[in-house]
């Protein structure tokens, strides 16, 4: 079978890049927007809120003040917001996502209520993702990490890169010798996300340490970064799609999700 693989959630495929147009409605409305998502891992959890935006290079204002809560049935957690970024939320102490149980999200802020339920689909192990060198230089570039297809496991796929230890690299700047990448296995495949635009190639060199992050995701976290997929990164190609909303479990005057994952991962070094 041919392996198909999304590169930032997009196939790469030779095509090309049209612009797109962005209508963003004036009506005053500004809501919040959350992004949060508990793991098993025994980690402080963190939920971050800010506000929406009508411009799409307006920077985000963060809705502090909140008091938000997570509930798992059987217990009860009460977010504090961090002193040193405002509007994002983290647990008082170390919280671990659970499997078999139900979760809900609330945040109460100026005598309004905002909720979110949802679950933790079971993880799973993987192999790790395919490199190779590039053809007009001495770094790699990645290959394969994960189907774009798979109809019974939706995951979400964190890369990270860093070869800020590599000799040559001790003395930049740290953050320039890192990157992240998400890609993502999906319960549909779309024309406009086949023929997506092309995206740059991230190169790196021998010696780069990458961590590989695989989310299991509910048919409903699934459904939510499908459609935020058709309304960013699939737009601008062959065949893009009407504008639409995205999908939320957020409650009304809210928008974003609320997930609760399971996290797999593993850790490589590229070697020549």
């Amino acid at each position: 079978m041919k392996r198909i693989w999304i590169y930032i959630g997009l196939i790469i495929l030779t095509s090309c890049a049209k612009e797109a147009d962005w209508t963003i409605p004036e009506n005053g409305t500004r809501y919040i927007v959350v992004d949060g998502i508990i793991t098993n891992e025994a980690i402080v959890q963190t939920i971050d809120i800010h506000y929406s935006v009508s411009g799409l290079n307006d920077v985000p204002l963060p809705l502090s003040g909140a008091n938000v809560i997570i509930n798992n049935e059987d217990s009860t957690y009460q977010l504090s917001e961090d002193p040193q970024q405002a509007g994002t939320y983290k647990t008082d102490s170390i919280v671990v996502g659970l499997l078999n149980k139900n979760y809900s999200l609330l945040i109460l802020h100026q005598e309004k209520i905002f909720s979110a339920q949802a679950y933790m689909v079971a993880g799973k192990s993987f192999p790790e993702l395919q490199y190779s060198k590039n053809d007009d230089d001495e770094f790699y570039h990645i290959d394969y990490v994960a189907s774009a297809f798979e109809a019974e496991d939706p995951a979400m796929w964190e890369i990270l890169l860093d070869w800020s230890a590599v000799a040559g690299y001790e003395n930049n700047d740290p953050e320039t010798c890192r990157r992240r990448l998400l890609f993502y296995t999906l319960p549909t495949l779309d024309v406009s996300q086949v023929f997506a635009p092309i995206v740059e190639q991230i190169s790196f060199p021998a010696g780069t340490v990458i961590d590989e992050r695989r989310y299991s995701l509910s048919p409903d976290h699934a459904g939510f970064v499908r459609s935020l997929l058709l309304e960013t990164d699939w737009q601008g190609g062959v065949y893009p799609t009407d504008p639409a909303n995205v999908n939320t479990n957020l409650s009304e005057g809210a928008l974003g999700f609320f997930g609760v994952c399971a996290l797999n991962s593993l850790s490589l070094t590229v070697t020549p």
